[in-house]
């Protein structure tokens, strides 16, 4: 109902003498009444006029109330609500009334009561259409508000991938004025740890979900650069990878990222000797509540108590990102080289 206008009503009952008595009723009691004859004419008016509710009796010659009702609720866009009118003793016709899309049944009464119950009755219906109204445009507001948030987090992680890159590219400039072998060679792993997070945000904002990373072709990404770069003409590194179709938060997609980049590394530089070919393999599977990541090699294996080969920085990120994960690391003392299982709460 528009503020500043009567309530607009259209009463459809094959009665005449009932018919003027509820117009003479309602418009008494401030309502602008349109009155039909019959169901055909009162769709036809329905499908014409702004009314804020109708009012529909159920036996009516040629196209009864059920008929019109459908008709009514199926042809006509946005259609107002419909109060059913029916006889006392006809329970089971309001019921299937009000199962086909009736707001509100009243029972025909004589006397002031009847116009009373139809006059409660609007009111319900008009309360109905209220707050369905107001809950659409509240999950409309949600939508758009939830859509400008995507538009700003893919710009967001645009932006970091960007700054990524640049970094990366400083890295890389600096690492190539260095003489020391060494410090080369931890620049050089600096840039695949960033370039490791780098693949992440990338990721995000050319997905469709923003909120989360698809591990799949995130980690074949990441496998086939280290692939590349460890790999030599004399001493190929084979990757395989085995993925299920996982999907992380960005924060928990990162840490995961982190230590599969640094197992890889380490197995590459450390299992097999510089003129020996070896293949590493990762798995990414999902378990009953947790989801498990293996890196595993078929090199010369770790000596236990011995002192870590290189800087000893990348086993200090992967204890650090599998405590952010609360994931359990654990190393496979029975198989040939060295294998390392993350178990990550799901």
């Amino acid at each position: 109902m528009t503020t500043g206008r009567r309530c607009r009503v259209l009463y459809v009952d094959d009665d005449e003498g009932l018919r003027r008595l509820v117009g003479k009723a309602l418009d008494r009691r401030g309502y602008d009444v349109t009155l039909a004859s019959d169901g055909e004419q009162g769709l036809e008016l329905a499908r014409s006029g702004d009314f804020d509710v109708i009012a529909l009796d159920h036996y009516m010659p040629g196209q009864g109330g059920f008929t019109t009702l459908q008709a009514i609720l199926t042809t006509i866009q946005d259609p107002p609500p419909i109060v059913y009118v029916t006889g006392s003793e006809e329970t089971r016709v309001a019921v299937d009334a009000l199962k086909a899309g009736a707001a509100d049944y009243v029972v025909k009464t004589v006397g002031e009561d009847f116009f009373d119950l139809l006059e409660n009755a609007f009111a319900h219906a008009m309360e109905q259409v209220r707050l369905r109204r107001e809950h659409a445009e509240a999950e409309a507001a949600l939508r758009a508000g939830h859509q400008r948030l995507e538009v700003m987090l893919r710009e967001v992680n645009h932006r970091v991938a960007n700054s990524l890159q640049l970094v990366m590219g400083m890295v890389h400039m600096q690492a190539s004025h260095v003489a020391d072998p060494a410090a080369r060679a931890a620049l050089e792993d600096t840039k695949r740890r960033i370039a490791a997070i780098g693949q992440v945000h990338r990721r995000l904002y050319t997905a469709d979900n923003v909120e989360a990373v698809d591990m799949q072709p995130y980690l074949e990404a990441m496998v086939r650069e280290l692939e590349e770069t460890f790999s030599a003409p004399g001493a190929p590194r084979r990757l395989v990878l085995g993925v299920d179709p996982v999907q992380l938060q960005t924060d928990r997609a990162i840490s995961l990222g982190v230590i599969v980049n640094e197992l890889v590394s380490n197995a590459c530089k450390y299992a097999y000797g510089p003129s020996e070919a070896g293949e590493v393999r990762v798995g990414l599977t999902e378990a009953p509540g947790a989801v498990v990541l293996t890196v595993e090699d078929q090199g010369r294996g770790m000596t236990p108590g011995a002192a870590p080969m290189g800087t000893g920085l990348g086993g200090r990120l992967i204890a650090a990102m599998a405590k952010s994960l609360r994931a359990d690391l654990t190393y496979d003392p029975g198989h040939r080289g060295v294998r390392a299982v993350v178990r990550v709460p799901a």
